[in-house]
Parts: C-alpha cells; structure tokens; sequence
C-alpha cells in the first residue's frame, strides 16, 4: 500500500473579499491534501467557525471590516490553541509582522506571494515549523539588530490596532469616505476616530499624524 506524500491538513480561509478566496482556493486545486474546510470573511465569523471546525491551519487576513485579523487571532489562540495562525496579507508592515508574531502567528506570507509559496507555507506550519517569507523575515531580523521586542512599542500614548489601523490609512492618502468603505464603517465614525487621534497625540494635523506614524513604524511599506 503506497504511502500519501502528504498528510491532509484541513484549512479555514479568512478574507474578506469573495475573489481573494476564490483565487486561493484555485491555488489548492491540485493539491489534494488541502482540504479548505470552511471560509469566513470577517474576525467574528473567523472566531466562530474556527471554534466549530478546529482547522490544522487558519490562513487569516489582518485588515477586514470590523473586527480585524490581529484581534481575531488574539481570541482564536486562546478558543482553540491547537489551530495555527498563518498571516495572509497585502501589507508589509514591521508593526504588522512584529504584532502576529507575538499574538502567537506561525507564518507570514504576501498577497502577491507566488502559489507555491503559500503552499509551501501551509505545509510548514502544519509541520510544526515556522515560515515567513523572505521579507517578511528581513523585518523580523532588523527588529532584532535593533533590540526591538516582540511586543508593541512602549510609547506615552497607547493607540488602540483600530486606531493604528486607521492612522496607517491617513498616512497613505486616503480620505474618510475612502478608509470608511474600506473598514465597513461610516464616515462619521472615521472622522470620530481622526480627531480623537489628533487630541491624543496632541497633534492639530494630518502633518503631526504623519510625523508620529513614522516614528512609531506605523506606516505602509
């Protein structure tokens, strides 16, 4: 009797946007020992399914409307330890990998990583190891050349992961409508979020955003 070449590894897929999930799925196609167990496409229905599923992996994105992957895979390691974080996303943030990292993640891996490697990173994981992908190791490395922990940044201001979330957005140009349908939110309620964080930083623009952004690490690459 031969042997599989590879054990199967039931998978939960977090995005929140159907064609990111479609376009995933279509990678596994030929790869008959990923079995994608279930889909969500928000940290809530991440936390739910995960709960209900108890995948091997979950392949979560970080940026999503309402509750965010980092929150998400904060109350996913404590509901159901025994299944493994893998990152998945388009920003490749310091702040980002660091903040995974030390949420207990075991990989980080790129949006416009080629297939192979999302496979290749699946199967590690899975394994017991670890994979992130080559830059998003580089940043880990610096963090550590620098003596950065794996932890926030111990700042005099403490910023909350949505409101670093949407400080990352300021920095990178968009308006509120903008960062709004990106978050699932109303305008109101981002333009809530701009000046508490401009009295919190004591700040009386988006110029004093930027300046505290690049300081913190908080903006994009």
């Amino acid at each position: 009797m031969t042997k599989a070449l590879h054990p199967r590894i039931r998978l939960l897929l977090v995005d929140d946007h159907p064609i990111v999930r479609e376009g995933i799925k279509s990678a596994f196609l030929l790869k008959k020992h990923i079995d994608v167990v279930g889909e969500a496409s928000s940290g809530e229905e991440a936390i739910r399914k995960a709960v209900r599923l108890k995948p091997h992996i979950i392949l979560m994105d970080i940026n999503m409307p309402g509750m965010s992957g980092l929150e998400a895979a904060r109350r996913i390691g404590k509901l159901v330890p025994e299944s493994k974080i893998l990152a998945l996303t388009m920003h490749e943030n310091r702040e980002y990998i660091i903040e995974m990292s030390r949420l207990g993640a075991r990989g980080y891996v790129f949006k416009d990583s080629p297939p192979t490697e999302l496979v290749k990173a699946i199967e590690t994981v899975h394994q017991g190891d670890l994979f992130f992908s080559p830059r998003a190791s580089q940043h880990l490395l610096r963090a550590f050349v620098q003596d950065e922990p794996l932890r926030p940044r111990k700042s005099a201001v403490r910023l909350t992961i949505r409101e670093r979330e949407i400080m990352a957005l300021i920095v990178e140009g968009l308006k509120n409508l903008e960062i709004a349908s990106r978050l699932g939110v109303t305008e109101r309620t981002i333009e809530t979020y701009r000046h508490r964080l401009m009295q919190k930083l004591q700040v009386r623009s988006v110029a004093g955003l930027i300046k505290y952004a690049i300081a913190e690490g908080i903006t994009k690459v």
